[in-house]
């Protein structure tokens, strides 16, 4: 039952759920209401009171508006709404106040703070604050943290809104962050001064209303009114995270989140937000051709010559690598296909069922996770593989959720049952009674992990049988940004990876960097990194990277996203679409489309649910035929999660990021 009060605003009346708070409230009204602790993904801290609004008819000071309830005021005399004023003589003085407080021991070094520009401190002093001072003693001084290569600490500036605290215990699940001393000997520090250890600490950048943590690899590297902001999709994951990439020049300077409720919210992981130095290095910027075993420079004609010669009249390979956009993996099927040959995007051996929607993504969104009561996980690792989308399964387990695992036993920042690690576990699970299980909302979650054996598709119907019984919604969890929408447009081989390679006189590697290509066959490979593709290649054609060229990526749970352009690719490296169309023409088999709407417009023709652009679509349940697996253990896709793919690999910072978490991961305990 909603509870519905009416409540007057600044003279507006508005009528709002009883367990808002009123700073929502003014929110639903229009009004702004200055904050510092107060985030709407955080719990309640109410401890900078920069927030306070008179409230009509009650005590006679002013109440701060986060902490205070709508269904906490009292009417008026004669039983009308309650009053609430944000812009009288009383919040003015009460405001002005505050903000005086928080500048205190607040350092004055604005022109070389790095949050200088977009500090919440800043805009608020001028929009709130007096123009004057009436502290002469001397400012407060505090040692700075070491928290890590991402985060870098200026602690004299901190004004203990305890939001990095709050981030880091509610929703990344580590608990080394908190407030020591009282008074002003009050500091915000870490545990026995430890470095942050979580895969979702470049967090706190964003949520730091002042600049004490900002970003360590960004410092002092640009403006922000001197960049260009592009809104766009990572693809370090497949859950495709909502960006903004801002550029100075040619080079990108850092990634962003943008909120997006039914995808990551408002967070992004740290490589997602710390990629982008592998952007710069180890970059293909022109053709080359492997002459008696050494690869030379080429002219854009002679590498399409020799590739268009090589493949003329053989049998030919096409595969898709991960990070690749649908409009690439479409125009590489026809291409391939034009010729004869067979196309594979599941290049880590997936099995996953052709042409069947609801189990290679499955019928849950992502969205769907904050309602579940129950989540069973299968040889999967989200912490690793999808550090967002693991907050909100450690937000479901706060709500009350219970989680099962399968698989290895592995530490999710949240307790699960650990059921066992083999795949004999999954098929007891299937043969239980499930009682009062069938009432609550349920998701049954499926990693790479348990999919890449040879007995993958006996796990998976074992999976989308318990997904069945126990009436759950069923999630695939992917690994690689690109594969879901190469399955859509049909970039696959009956019979998976060794079909397609099976006799393949010719390889053309579109961006597959993980995948060992037989002695013997001429590989071309066309991509935006020196990997270990490239390393492998007789002819290299340079394409973009995902920051380079506008493209349609599909993520986890099925919904299309466009990632637009932010710069251009280095040196003479093209759109990974406009390279296949290039060559089909010099194959004589030209591809029917031009430009880039050209090819949207042929995508949308053949696979319609493309053209829904940030939309799910319902997959109806086909279950497949159950399949007796074999009696192994369950492997996770994901070791490292810094180092999945070839941007990340040409990245210093992720290199240092990966030999950290090694170096934690075997650093000796000391006998309790």
């Amino acid at each position: 039952m909603s509870d519905l009060k009416k409540v007057v605003i600044d003279g507006t009346e508005v009528e709002v759920d009883g367990a808002m708070t009123l700073i929502q409230a003014c929110e639903e009204a229009g009004v702004e209401i200055p904050r510092f602790c107060y985030h709407e993904r955080l719990t309640i801290a109410g401890n900078c009171r920069m927030c306070l609004v008179e409230v009509v008819g009650g005590p006679p000071k002013p109440a701060a508006s986060c902490a205070m309830q709508v269904r906490d005021l009292r009417p008026g005399p004669e039983g009308q709404p309650p009053v609430v004023k944000t812009n009288s003589p009383m919040v003015k003085k009460a405001r002005e106040g505050v903000m005086e407080f928080l500048l205190i021991n607040h350092p004055l070094d604005c022109p070389i703070c790095d949050q200088g520009g977009e500090c919440d401190l800043q805009d608020q002093a001028m929009a709130y604050g007096v123009d004057f001072s009436r502290f002469r003693e001397p400012k407060r001084a505090t040692e700075d943290l070491d928290l890590g290569p991402l985060v870098e600490t200026h602690m004299t500036r901190c004004i203990s809104c305890t939001r990095c605290v709050r981030f880091t215990t509610e929703v990344a699940g580590i608990h080394q962050m908190g407030q020591t001393g009282r008074g002003e000997d009050a500091e915000i520090t870490s545990y026995l001064g430890e470095t942050l250890d979580s895969n979702l600490q470049g967090n706190i950048i964003d949520l730091c209303p002042v600049g004490a943590l900002v970003s360590k690899p960004y410092a002092f590297t640009a403006r922000p009114w001197e960049l260009t902001k592009t809104e766009s999709i990572d693809v370090m994951d497949a859950l495709g995270s909502n960006i903004r990439v801002d550029t100075k020049g040619r080079e990108v300077m850092r990634f962003l989140p943008r909120n997006h409720d039914g995808v990551n919210e408002e967070w992004i992981s740290d490589k997602t937000r710390f990629v982008w130095d592998g952007l710069r290095r180890q970059r293909l910027d022109t053709p080359y051709i492997r002459e008696n075993g050494k690869l030379r420079k080429a002219t854009w004609p002679e590498a399409l010559a020799a590739v268009a010669a090589a493949m003329q009249g053989k049998k030919v390979a096409g595969l898709v690598g991960d990070l690749v956009p649908v409009e690439a993996a479409f125009a590489l099927k026809q291409l391939i296909e034009g010729q004869g040959g067979n196309v594979e995007c599941r290049v880590d051996g997936a099995k996953l069922p052709i042409g069947n929607r609801s189990a290679y993504v499955g019928t849950a969104a992502i969205e769907d996770i904050d309602d579940a009561k129950m989540v069973q996980l299968i040889g999967t690792n989200p912490k690793l593989e999808a550090p967002v989308l693991n907050a909100r399964l450690r937000k479901a387990w706060s709500a009350g959720a219970d989680f099962g695992l399968i698989g290895e036993n592995v530490d999710l920042t949240f307790p699960t049952f650990h059921m066992g690690t083999d795949r004999d576990t999954l098929v007891e699970t299937v043969g239980k009674d499930f009682g009062d299980v069938l009432d609550k909302p349920s998701i049954v979650v499926v990693g790479m992990g348990a999919l890449r054996e040879a007995d993958g598709e006996a796990v998976l119907s074992q999976a989308m049988d318990l997904a069945t019984k126990t009436k759950s919604k069923f999630l695939v969890l992917h690994t690689a940004a690109g594969r879901v929408g190469a399955m859509d447009v049909g970039a696959v081989t009956e019979g998976g990876l060794d079909a397609a390679l099976d006799g393949a006189e010719v390889v053309y590697n579109l961006g597959a960097d993980e995948v060992e290509i037989k002695d013997g066959a001429f590989v071309i490979y066309q991509g935006s990194h020196g990997d270990r593709g490239a390393h492998r290649a007789d002819v290299i054609l340079p394409g973009a990277a995902y920051t380079e060229e506008n493209g349609l990526f599909v993520n986890t749970e099925g919904r299309p996203q466009l990632a637009l352009r932010a710069g251009h690719a280095p040196g003479e490296a093209k759109e990974n679409w406009a390279i296949l169309r290039a060559l089909s023409a010099e194959l004589g088999a030209t591809l029917p489309y031009d430009s880039m709407a050209q090819l949207r417009t042929a995508i949308v023709a053949a696979h319609p649910h493309l053209g829904k652009i940030d939309g799910v679509a319902e997959n109806e349940w086909q279950p497949i035929a159950v399949k007796a697996p074999g009696k192994a253990n369950f492997v996770n896709a994901v070791t490292d999660f810094y180092l999945t793919n070839p941007i990340a690999r040409a990245s210093q910072l992720m290199a240092e990021l990966s030999s950290n978490a090694k170096a934690r991961a075997n650093a000796p305990l000391a006998a309790e």
